[in-house]
């Protein structure tokens, strides 16, 4: 691939996604919805620049917000033969310029920076007088975190969250809360350290203040693209404003309605007001979804249409499935927690004995108390897992071992023998073998990890230029690399998730469990907004599904309890043959209305399509207002016949039969003839 020319990069792409890789110059705005390929569409953009000369490769900053998803981007680059470009998440990049110019600036060496915020949190709460847990310390930690990320100061918070109605951590008032950040700022200069945010701080404030610094920045980047741009805190705004400098060579690409991290800051304000910003951006929108199956799609589609405008209905990107026809959506309403566990891991047992690798299967769950009941039934049904925000893939010992045998072997490697063959012939002497241990727990933990580096290494090797062959010494910098980014190989397991800890992955197989009220929308969840984030979180959950989904939760808490759960409010109307999960019904009407599997005709629905295009420009209006997707899938489903057959489908009505009804019906009737 380093080979392809220009235009062969270009022949990779689908024409919205073609359309990203040609504006090569900001300002552009990406809309890109779940599984449209917004990752392929942007390193192509970059690789197409660097390619026709256009872009100098370090000249581009490219940034995200995880390091899964900033070495996933460094990856395809290097594929596409965009190497020298940059692609680090916000802190990497920020700290990375704050250690090379802390020294100029400031002298001597940069401040040492917290890993954690909590013992520092802990001590600036003694110093006041408050009686603190371990709990309450997490909960200030996070609200001091949100000040920062938010540059609410000390002085400036009472009157802050005032404006937004934010409530403070419960236990505390306001005023106490700045009192805290105050505290806490003095125990950090005291102990002469600084946390994450600060790194950001320092540097966003040094490239305003000091011209010769910022000169030299953005003569080094002259080019930049962030991702997933919902979720941007005004803090990292803040520095990414510093380093364009007025310029306008700025490409982003978000969803606003994958925006799930308000709680720390993210806010979708600057995407959506991006074309406000730059005036005559371009705008282009990725709606084609390759991911997952037409059957995923459209519950995704219908969950954010029944937000309705306050919940951002009106924001949300239609998704027109591109795969196959796959299995329904299961809904499942279990006895209780326990039962709910140990039916999910059945079905788990069956897709694995199917051919389903276990490493593309997933449950996802609100909050991280819920995965024990399913590592317990996992651990029952002899299934290997992982619980995903556990301890560091690359700061386990038996990695961090193999990483050190590995350096060793390096420096006396047979380069005639193939990179892979020796990294097996290694790690054998650390107790990995072909086969897997028949044993759990441990010692299957152990394998796994070692396998994942095997794995790896077959990777390498499997893109590598048939002119320059890996070696261990080439595979050992790409593991220290990747040890740096956090960006961890596949481990060959069930998934277990929180939603949060999902944003960004995809599996073949997704279980969303504990899906009633309570736990989706979480009860913490009081007001508007909140419960918005809490439905867009479940969107993001249906979208990492590929191709089987299933939605459940458990009528009870405990085995013989009291059936007093009901299933999420998000659902209503969707939930199939369940009574009390069903929408009202407003008229007899409504009784009569299709329902519909999600397999629909293709061909049919692509004609009906272009049909509302050539409507929606001869009457100037957005295509949306004449009929929506869902709708023009539900024709292209049930394929009608008549007028009543039409009348039927949601989402058409009198007046839209009486302008479109007759016409509609013709492409049916054309279509089948």
């Amino acid at each position: 691939m380093p080979n392809e020319s220009a235009d062969q990069i270009l022949e990779a792409l689908d024409p919205d996604q073609r359309d990203v890789a040609l504006a090569l110059h900001g300002p552009v705005c990406v809309l890109a919805g779940a599984g449209t390929g917004k990752t392929r569409a942007i390193t192509h953009r970059i690789a197409y620049g660097v390619r026709t000369g256009v872009y100098t490769p370090t000249s581009v900053l490219a940034v995200t917000f995880t390091a899964r998803a900033a070495g996933e981007m460094r990856t395809r680059l290097r594929e596409l033969g965009a190497t020298g470009v940059q692609a680090r998440t916000f802190h990497a990049a920020a700290l990375r310029q704050l250690s090379y110019f802390w020294p100029k600036v400031v002298g001597g060496a940069p401040p040492r920076i917290l890993e954690y915020k909590a013992p520092v949190v802990g001590e600036a709460a003694r110093r006041l007088g408050l009686g603190v847990d371990r709990i309450a310390v997490r909960d200030l930690s996070s609200e001091v975190e949100w000040a920062k990320v938010s540059l609410v100061t000390a002085d400036d918070y009472v009157r802050a969250c005032a404006a937004i109605d934010r409530p403070a951590p419960a236990g505390y008032d306001h005023q106490t809360v700045a009192r805290l950040i105050t505290s806490y700022e003095e125990v950090k200069t005291e102990r002469s350290v600084i946390d994450f945010e600060d790194v950001l701080l320092m540097l966003g404030d040094m490239l305003s203040s000091q011209g010769a610094m910022a000169d030299e920045v953005r003569r080094q980047y002259r080019h930049f693209v962030v991702d997933e741009y919902q979720d941007v805190s005004p803090l990292q705004q803040f520095v990414l404003d510093q380093w364009l400098g007025g310029r306008k060579e700025l490409c982003v690409v978000g969803d606003p309605s994958q925006t799930i991290y308000s709680f720390t800051g993210a806010t979708p304000h600057h995407l959506l007001t991006f074309p406000t910003k730059f005036p005559g951006a371009q705008v282009v929108r990725l709606v084609r979804d390759y991911r997952s199956t037409p059957q995923v799609v459209t519950l995704a589609n219908q969950l954010l249409a029944r937000a309705g405008r306050r919940g951002g209905a009106h924001q949300a990107l239609e998704l027109v499935a591109q795969r196959p026809s796959g299995p329904p959506v299961a809904y499942v309403a279990y006895d209780d927690d326990e039962s709910e566990a140990k039916g999910i891991a059945a079905q788990i047992g069956r897709l694995l004995a199917a051919g389903t690798r276990a490493s593309e299967i997933a449950i996802l769950y609100r909050t991280n108390a819920q995965s024990e009941a399913f590592e317990q039934a996992l651990a029952d049904a002899g299934i290997a897992y992982l619980v995903r925000g556990g301890e560091r893939f690359f700061q386990r010992k038996e990695v961090r071992d193999a990483i050190v045998l590995l350096r060793g072997a390096a420096r006396s490697a047979d380069p005639e023998v193939p990179m892979p063959e020796t990294v097996r012939d290694v790690l054998i002497t650390a107790g990995w073998a072909n086969e897997p241990p028949s044993a759990r727990g441990a010692a299957r933990e152990r394998w796994e990890s070692m396998q994942a580096l095997v794995a790896l290494a077959d990777d390498v090797a499997r893109v590598a230029p048939q002119d320059a062959p890996p070696t261990v010494v080439s595979f050992v910098a790409e593991l220290d690399e990747r040890a740096s980014a956090q960006h961890a190989p596949t481990v060959e397991g069930v998934t277990l998730a929180s939603l949060h800890a999902a944003k960004g992955l995809e599996w073949d197989a997704v279980f969303l469990a504990g899906m009633s009220e309570g736990l989706m929308p979480i009860s913490l969840a009081e007001t508007d907004e909140a419960v918005a984030e809490e439905r867009r979180l479940l969107y993001v959950g249906i979208t990492r599904a590929r191709e089987h989904l299933q939605v459940s939760f458990g009528r009870s808490r405990n085995p013989g309890g009291r059936a007093t759960r009901r299933r999420t409010r998000f659902l209503d109307g969707l939930w199939p043959d369940d009574e009390q999960s069903r929408a009202p019904r407003r008229s007899r009407a409504n009784q009569n209305k299709v329902r519909l599997t999600g397999e629909y005709d293709q061909a049919l629905f692509e004609q009906l399509r272009e049909w509302r295009l050539s409507v929606a420009q001869e009457t100037d209006k957005p295509a949306f207002t004449i009929l929506v997707d869902t709708t023009l899938a539900a024709i292209a489903e049930t394929r009608p016949a008549s007028v009543p057959d039409l009348a039927r489908i949601n989402g058409i009505g009198p007046a839209k039969i009486e302008k479109y009804g007759e016409t509609l019906l013709d492409i049916v009737a054309r279509s089948a003839g």
